[in-house]
Protein backbone atom coordinates (compact mmCIF):
# COMPACT_ATOMS: atom_id res chain seq x y z
CA UNK A 1 0.00 0.00 0.00
CA UNK A 2 1.30 3.46 -1.08
CA UNK A 3 1.45 6.37 1.47
CA UNK A 4 -1.53 8.40 -0.49
CA UNK A 5 -3.68 5.13 0.19
CA UNK A 6 -2.74 5.46 4.37
CA UNK A 7 -2.75 9.29 4.18
CA UNK A 8 -6.77 8.93 2.58
CA UNK A 9 -7.38 6.52 5.27
CA UNK A 10 -6.23 8.95 8.15
CA UNK A 11 -9.04 11.86 6.57
CA UNK A 12 -11.62 9.01 6.65
CA UNK A 13 -11.08 8.19 9.56
CA UNK A 14 -10.64 11.58 11.16
CA UNK A 15 -14.01 12.92 9.12
CA UNK A 16 -15.52 9.56 11.09
CA UNK A 17 -14.38 10.89 14.39
CA UNK A 18 -15.87 14.31 14.30
CA UNK A 19 -15.04 17.61 16.21
CA UNK A 20 -14.13 17.20 19.58
CA UNK A 21 -13.25 20.85 21.54
CA UNK A 22 -9.45 21.06 21.99
CA UNK A 23 -8.05 20.50 25.84
CA UNK A 24 -8.94 23.33 28.09
CA UNK A 25 -6.08 24.00 29.10
CA UNK A 26 -5.40 25.33 25.58
CA UNK A 27 -8.74 27.36 25.24
CA UNK A 28 -6.62 30.49 26.26
CA UNK A 29 -4.56 30.47 23.40
CA UNK A 30 -7.40 29.89 21.09
CA UNK A 31 -9.21 32.75 22.33
CA UNK A 32 -6.17 35.47 22.48
CA UNK A 33 -7.81 38.45 21.91
CA UNK A 34 -11.62 37.97 22.77
CA UNK A 35 -12.59 40.04 25.39
CA UNK A 36 -14.85 38.71 28.34
CA UNK A 37 -17.15 40.90 28.74
CA UNK A 38 -20.33 42.33 27.48
CA UNK A 39 -20.37 43.83 23.81
CA UNK A 40 -21.34 47.24 24.91
CA UNK A 41 -20.63 50.44 22.48
CA UNK A 42 -17.97 51.95 25.06
CA UNK A 43 -16.13 48.18 24.63
CA UNK A 44 -16.76 47.91 21.11
CA UNK A 45 -14.46 51.51 20.60
CA UNK A 46 -11.84 50.58 22.70
CA UNK A 47 -11.80 47.30 20.87
CA UNK A 48 -11.86 48.55 17.26
CA UNK A 49 -8.24 49.70 17.48
CA UNK A 50 -7.03 46.35 18.06
CA UNK A 51 -9.66 44.58 15.28
CA UNK A 52 -7.67 46.94 12.66
CA UNK A 53 -4.99 46.47 13.58
CA UNK A 54 -4.96 42.41 13.49
CA UNK A 55 -5.67 43.06 9.61
CA UNK A 56 -9.75 43.50 10.51
CA UNK A 57 -11.69 46.28 8.51
CA UNK A 58 -15.05 48.22 8.87
CA UNK A 59 -17.76 47.73 6.74
CA UNK A 60 -17.36 51.09 4.78
CA UNK A 61 -13.66 49.17 3.66
CA UNK A 62 -15.52 46.31 2.64
CA UNK A 63 -18.31 47.78 0.27
CA UNK A 64 -17.38 48.13 -3.81
CA UNK A 65 -15.96 51.41 -3.56
CA UNK A 66 -17.16 51.94 -7.01
CA UNK A 67 -21.01 51.86 -5.90
CA UNK A 68 -23.09 54.63 -6.61
CA UNK A 69 -23.32 56.61 -3.16
CA UNK A 70 -26.43 59.09 -2.71
CA UNK A 71 -25.43 62.96 -2.18
CA UNK A 72 -25.89 64.14 1.48
CA UNK A 73 -24.09 63.50 4.64
CA UNK A 74 -21.38 60.69 4.97
CA UNK A 75 -23.04 59.43 8.09
CA UNK A 76 -25.85 58.99 6.20
CA UNK A 77 -24.22 57.04 3.30
CA UNK A 78 -22.14 55.08 6.30
CA UNK A 79 -25.74 54.33 8.18
CA UNK A 80 -26.92 53.22 4.72
CA UNK A 81 -24.03 50.79 3.88
CA UNK A 82 -24.27 48.86 7.31
CA UNK A 83 -27.64 48.51 7.17
CA UNK A 84 -27.19 47.46 3.33
CA UNK A 85 -24.33 44.79 4.49
CA UNK A 86 -26.23 43.67 7.97
CA UNK A 87 -29.25 42.91 5.74
CA UNK A 88 -26.89 40.63 3.54
CA UNK A 89 -25.83 38.69 6.49
CA UNK A 90 -28.84 38.24 8.10
CA UNK A 91 -30.19 36.42 4.50
CA UNK A 92 -27.35 34.56 4.17
CA UNK A 93 -27.49 33.27 7.59
CA UNK A 94 -31.75 33.01 7.24
CA UNK A 95 -30.87 30.95 4.46
CA UNK A 96 -28.43 28.59 5.76
CA UNK A 97 -29.69 28.01 9.10
CA UNK A 98 -33.48 26.84 8.22
CA UNK A 99 -33.30 24.04 11.05
CA UNK A 100 -35.00 22.92 14.00
CA UNK A 101 -33.03 24.73 17.39
CA UNK A 102 -31.50 28.11 15.41
CA UNK A 103 -33.48 31.16 14.69
CA UNK A 104 -31.94 34.20 12.91
CA UNK A 105 -33.38 37.16 14.43
CA UNK A 106 -32.81 41.31 13.36
CA UNK A 107 -32.26 43.91 16.59
CA UNK A 108 -32.16 47.12 14.56
CA UNK A 109 -29.00 46.88 12.75
CA UNK A 110 -27.92 44.30 14.55
CA UNK A 111 -28.28 40.04 13.63
CA UNK A 112 -28.73 37.58 16.24
CA UNK A 113 -28.31 33.98 16.04
CA UNK A 114 -30.05 32.12 19.12
CA UNK A 115 -29.10 28.83 19.37
CA UNK A 116 -30.54 26.00 21.82
CA UNK A 117 -27.82 24.07 23.49
CA UNK A 118 -29.12 21.04 21.62
CA UNK A 119 -28.26 21.97 18.19
CA UNK A 120 -25.45 22.56 19.22
CA UNK A 121 -24.33 19.97 21.72
CA UNK A 122 -24.48 16.53 23.02
CA UNK A 123 -27.30 15.72 25.22
CA UNK A 124 -25.61 14.77 28.49
CA UNK A 125 -22.24 16.10 28.01
CA UNK A 126 -20.44 19.06 27.33
CA UNK A 127 -19.10 19.09 24.02
CA UNK A 128 -20.05 20.05 20.19
CA UNK A 129 -22.20 17.53 18.94
CA UNK A 130 -22.21 16.46 14.98
CA UNK A 131 -25.37 18.18 14.49
CA UNK A 132 -23.30 21.03 16.21
CA UNK A 133 -20.54 21.06 14.36
CA UNK A 134 -22.58 21.01 11.03
CA UNK A 135 -24.71 23.83 12.44
CA UNK A 136 -20.98 26.29 13.65
CA UNK A 137 -19.17 25.27 10.53
CA UNK A 138 -22.16 26.57 8.66
CA UNK A 139 -22.00 30.07 10.63
CA UNK A 140 -17.87 30.35 10.51
CA UNK A 141 -17.95 29.87 6.92
CA UNK A 142 -20.64 33.24 6.42
CA UNK A 143 -19.06 34.99 9.78
CA UNK A 144 -15.73 34.99 7.49
CA UNK A 145 -17.12 36.01 4.57
CA UNK A 146 -18.87 39.30 6.60
CA UNK A 147 -15.80 39.67 8.78
CA UNK A 148 -16.80 43.54 9.13
CA UNK A 149 -18.31 42.76 12.52
CA UNK A 150 -17.82 42.28 16.16
CA UNK A 151 -19.53 39.15 17.16
CA UNK A 152 -20.60 38.57 20.97
CA UNK A 153 -20.83 35.02 22.42
CA UNK A 154 -23.50 34.71 25.04
CA UNK A 155 -24.43 31.36 26.80
CA UNK A 156 -27.48 31.61 29.17
CA UNK A 157 -29.72 28.69 30.84
CA UNK A 158 -32.54 27.40 32.92
CA UNK A 159 -33.22 28.94 36.44
CA UNK A 160 -31.26 27.37 38.98
CA UNK A 161 -30.52 27.71 42.28
CA UNK A 162 -26.85 28.34 42.02
CA UNK A 163 -26.37 31.22 40.26
CA UNK A 164 -22.23 31.25 40.56
CA UNK A 165 -22.85 27.82 38.82
CA UNK A 166 -24.98 29.03 36.37
CA UNK A 167 -23.04 31.51 35.22
CA UNK A 168 -20.16 28.69 34.83
CA UNK A 169 -22.37 26.50 32.79
CA UNK A 170 -22.84 29.61 30.04
CA UNK A 171 -19.62 30.41 30.36
CA UNK A 172 -18.50 27.09 29.28
CA UNK A 173 -20.73 26.90 26.35
CA UNK A 174 -20.31 30.36 25.06
CA UNK A 175 -16.39 29.82 25.11
CA UNK A 176 -16.76 26.42 23.97
CA UNK A 177 -18.34 28.07 20.60
CA UNK A 178 -15.77 31.13 20.91
CA UNK A 179 -12.97 28.43 20.72
CA UNK A 180 -15.06 26.63 17.24
CA UNK A 181 -14.98 29.73 15.54
CA UNK A 182 -11.42 30.69 16.15
CA UNK A 183 -10.68 26.75 14.88
CA UNK A 184 -12.21 28.05 11.68
CA UNK A 185 -10.83 30.80 10.86
CA UNK A 186 -12.97 34.02 12.57
CA UNK A 187 -10.71 36.30 14.53
CA UNK A 188 -10.88 36.80 18.29
CA UNK A 189 -10.32 40.01 18.21
CA UNK A 190 -14.08 40.02 16.59
CA UNK A 191 -15.02 38.30 19.53
CA UNK A 192 -17.01 39.39 23.01
CA UNK A 193 -17.68 35.93 25.46
CA UNK A 194 -19.43 36.23 28.49
CA UNK A 195 -22.10 33.68 30.32
CA UNK A 196 -25.03 35.33 31.67
CA UNK A 197 -26.24 32.61 33.76
CA UNK A 198 -30.02 32.07 34.12
CA UNK A 199 -30.67 35.80 32.80
CA UNK A 200 -33.42 37.20 30.22
CA UNK A 201 -35.16 33.98 29.46
CA UNK A 202 -37.13 33.55 26.27
CA UNK A 203 -39.59 30.88 27.57
CA UNK A 204 -41.41 29.55 30.37
CA UNK A 205 -39.36 27.62 33.14
CA UNK A 206 -41.52 23.91 32.38
CA UNK A 207 -40.21 21.44 31.08
CA UNK A 208 -39.87 22.44 27.31
CA UNK A 209 -39.14 25.93 28.39
CA UNK A 210 -36.16 25.22 29.99
CA UNK A 211 -34.83 23.28 27.28
CA UNK A 212 -35.43 26.22 24.92
CA UNK A 213 -33.71 28.72 27.40
CA UNK A 214 -30.64 27.29 27.91
CA UNK A 215 -29.00 28.45 24.66
CA UNK A 216 -25.95 30.33 22.57
CA UNK A 217 -26.93 33.93 21.70
CA UNK A 218 -24.68 35.16 18.90
CA UNK A 219 -25.30 38.90 18.42
CA UNK A 220 -23.46 40.76 15.17
CA UNK A 221 -22.98 44.37 14.80
CA UNK A 222 -21.00 46.30 12.53
CA UNK A 223 -18.05 47.44 12.28
CA UNK A 224 -18.38 51.31 12.03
Amino acid sequence: MNKSFFAFILVLLSACAGYKSPDRATWGTYLHGASFTDMTASAQIAKKPIYLGDGGRTVSDSIDKNAEMNYGDKSDNESAMNIKYMSELEYKLYDALRRPGMSVQRAGTDVVIILVRDAIMELNAPEISTDGDENLGTIAKILKKYDATFIEIAGYTDSMRDASAARAFTLDMAERVGVYLAQHGVKQTRMFITGRGSARPIASQDEWGRLTNRRVEIRITPVR
